[in-house]
Parts: structure tokens; sequence; C-alpha cells
């Protein structure tokens, strides 16, 4: 493809303020500056802080796409000035600064992966807002380590589920919740040693039977509320507790002994705030030490379903439901 191939227009997804609903609505096509690149897009995923963004309780950083969606695949449509590593024509996923849900898409090289071989652009589409958050929070934060324990809630989420893989591929034991019984049978397939049905059972009840209280290494948390007393329970001395959101609520009464006794380190992170450079750390350290596996197939992303473009209510509806298991994405071309 060359620039006298590109549109001068594209279609993407507005959002009124007022209503919230949602409309296809054209816009001169973006061009990529330095260290950019343009995506042609195929599938784009859907995260729960487009859900947030959209009820007007996640802004955009000031410089970021007012657009929805964080992450893309597709084909390189151009290239910005010095950009070498990317040339039209070629499969790429990325993690945008804002504005996937739509035909073109705009990327920092710095977040951009190769589409994995033999993988969909739907899978492709499933991996990068999941990989860096996984990474960032699970490996970094957290540093987890071989052969440590790792409980990661709401495992059936997109992210959940690239967590119990990335965790069980790079040799942790790995535990985890979700909300029905066949969620939890399946996220033992993707390499949880034990998934706990939330609904029907209490988790620090369930650890505390298999004898796993005290002897968490690392939790993952996106619910918070109740959980964040339980979690400084069941975790390890020198546990590293890290949460990503707040499903369950930002406020609860808890008792920080545990804390204290334990030597525990509670963290907490979003993504979308760290800089361009701290990004492309994790796209580098996940290219060597995550790709291989997804290479191999023990890390496959797990997609629940696929919604057109112009079907991104129902996308929402998807997600706000719960329902879900796996990524859900937009297919755009």
């Amino acid at each position: 493809m060359t620039d006298a191939d590109l549109p001068d227009r594209y279609r993407h997804i507005a959002v009124d303020p007022d209503t919230r609903a949602f409309s296809v609505e054209e816009a001169p096509l973006p061009s990529p500056a330095a260290n950019e690149i343009l995506i042609r897009v195929e599938c784009a995923g859907i995260n729960r802080a487009d859900l947030l963004q959209r009820a007007g309780l996640y802004p955009p950083p000031e410089d970021a796409s007012p657009i929805l969606g964080l992450e893309v695949a597709g084909t390189v449509a151009a290239a910005g000035p010095g950009v070498q590593e990317w040339t039209p024509g070629q499969q790429v996923c990325a993690l945008t600064h804002g504005g996937g849900y739509a035909e073109y898409a705009v990327a920092p090289v710095g977040q951009c992966f190769p589409v994995p071989e033999g993988h969909s652009m739907a899978e492709a589409a499933a991996l990068p807002e999941a990989l860096l958050t996984i990474w960032h929070n699970i490996f970094q934060r957290a540093a987890l380590q071989r052969g440590e324990t790792v409980l990661i809630h709401g495992g059936a989420s997109g992210m959940g589920t690239m967590g119990v893989m990335m965790s069980a591929a790079l040799g942790a034991t790995v535990y985890t919740t979700a909300g029905t019984a066949q969620k939890c049978k399946a996220l033992e397939a993707l390499g949880a040693t034990r998934a706990i049905n939330y609904r029907e059972e209490d988790f620090e009840a369930v650890l505390a039977e298999l004898d796993v209280t005290g002897k968490v290494d690392v939790i993952l948390d996106m619910i918070g509320g109740d959980y964040i007393q339980k979690n400084m329970n069941v975790a390890a001395p020198e546990g590293r507790i890290v949460n990503i959101a707040y499903m369950g609520g930002f406020k609860a009464e808890v008792n920080f002994a545990p804390l204290l006794m334990k030597r525990l380190t509670l963290t907490g992170s979003t993504l979308r705030a760290q800089s361009f450079a701290q990004k492309e750390v994790m796209r580098d350290e996940i290219l060597q030490a995550v790709y291989p596996h997804i290479a191999s197939g023990a890390i496959r992303p797990v997609v629940d379903s696929s919604f057109p473009l112009a079907e991104v209510h129902a996308a929402h509806t998807r997600m706000e439901s719960g329902e879900h298991m796996g990524k859900i994405v937009l297919q755009v071309a």
C-alpha cells in the first residue's frame, strides 16, 4: 500500500457525551508522526477501560485520541518519519494511544508486536493490552518467579485468561477465581491448578482447605472491596498484592495487621498513564520472555466473541453482562 492508496477519510466509532450512545462517524485520516505507524485495522479489542471511558469515568490523557479502543490488529498502512522496523503491508498488533474503534489507527512503534504465526487477527487483537498489563503487574511490579504461587482474580476475563496462561508457562503454580463451574473448568485446562467458583465458594476458605493460605506469593486483583482483606489473609510472608481495578469497590474496612506481620507489598497500577518509553521496555521483555511460549502454543489468547464495528453496543453489553470468557473483539474489516 502506498500513500496514494490511502483514503482521505475513515470511519470510526463516536460516543455522544450526553447520552453515551454510539454512532459511526467519518474524520480525516490521521498521519503517523515520527516513531509511529498507521494501521489499517482488521480487529480491535474491547477492554473494561473502554466502558469506563464511555461512562465518563476514565478520561483519556490530553495527548491521546478521544476515540475508544486501546488495542488493534491489522496491517501497516504507512510509517512515520524515521520508522525502519515496520513497512506497509506487514501484519501487526499494537497497543494504541486511543483510537482503536476505527478503520485506521495510529500506534507508537514501541507498542507494536508482530502477529504470531498461525493466529487470526481476532486473536492478535486480544494480545497487546493483556500482555502488557499482565507482564507489568505480575512480572515487573510483583516480580513473580518460577516456582512461586500466584492467585489471579477475575480469571475468566481477557486479562485473567492471559494471566493464567503466562504464569503457568513461566513456571508458577496458579490459582484463580471465576463465576461459573464451566469457566473454572476452562481455566484449569488453561493451566490453573485450581479455579474457585466465587459464586459458590469462598476463595479464602478453599485455599485454607488446600493448605495454600499463607503460601500465595503474588495476587493479581481487579475486584477490591472485601477481597482486599482476604488477599492479605492468604498472602505469604513477603507477598506482593497488585490491584489493577476495583470492580467490587474502592473502599473497604481493612485490618492492616497482616501487612505488617507478613511484610506485604500492596501496590497497583494503570497501564494507560505510563510513558511510551516504559511500555516499550515492557514490549521488548515480552518479545523475549513470552513470545516463545506463544509460538509454541503454550499461550494462546482466548477469544470469547466477535462483533462488527457497527454493533459495538452489543459488544459492550456482552462485557457488561460478565458472561464472557476471554476477549471480546470488534471485527472492523
